[in-house]
């Protein structure tokens, strides 16, 4: 069920794509999934916003440095245009429909010029515990690699040593419809990875 924060009418077309794990695993992580149709007429609240951006901030970093920050755009505000703006490629053809657009920043130095090796990898975590909270009230996080970064920057004055990594859409999920037919495509084809004896290299 969505949350009571979730304001939207959810499709019901919406689609459940569960894994095909090799192993049980929890609701959440079987569930969740990346779509790119997103119901445009979808609305997040601030409670909502804040309850994925406290999971994020929850997560765990290198000596607790936390060194991640996040710019959020909803829907038919100023930011959320400056950041759709900057997407690039086949992106752009679907984004627009996310209820908001969250740009995920690692502060890969400090401002007296040390870095900060692990900083990407603290901001995954972040990430990650967003998507999950994501879908535990209900929505949808789809994240993108296919962006300006140089553009953002500039567009929201970041210093250099903050870099843009990502930026996530989020919002409903929407009846593959809304896409070009190949989009829709891949929207329905079915999950994969690589099996585990690909993956991991030694275990004993």
């Amino acid at each position: 069920m969505p949350s009571r924060h979730v304001r939207a009418t959810m499709s019901t077309a919406t689609l459940t794509r569960n894994t095909d794990s090799s192993q049980p695993l929890v609701d959440l992580l079987e569930e969740r999934w990346s779509p790119r149709a997103f119901d445009p007429e979808a609305t997040i609240d601030d409670d909502a916003l804040d309850a994925l951006l406290e999971a994020a901030r929850w997560a765990p970093s290198a000596a607790n440095l936390q060194p991640r920050r996040f710019i959020v755009g909803r829907r038919g505000t100023e930011t959320f245009r400056a950041i759709e703006s900057h997407l690039v490629g086949f992106n752009r053809a679907w984004a627009f429909r996310a209820s908001a657009l969250i740009v995920a920043i690692a502060e890969v130095a400090t401002a007296d010029g040390d870095a900060r090796r692990w900083a990407e990898y603290d901001l995954g975590q972040s990430i990650a515990a967003l998507a999950v909270q994501a879908h535990a009230e209900g929505l949808h996080v789809h994240q993108m690699g296919g962006f300006e970064v140089d553009g953002l920057r500039d567009a929201f004055g970041l210093p250099d040593r903050f870099v843009p990594v990502t930026v996530s859409a989020i919002g409903t999920v929407a009846d593959p419809s809304v896409l070009d037919e190949q989009a829709a495509a891949r929207e329905t084809a079915p999950r994969t990875r690589l099996p585990l004896d690909e993956i991991v290299l030694v275990k004993e």
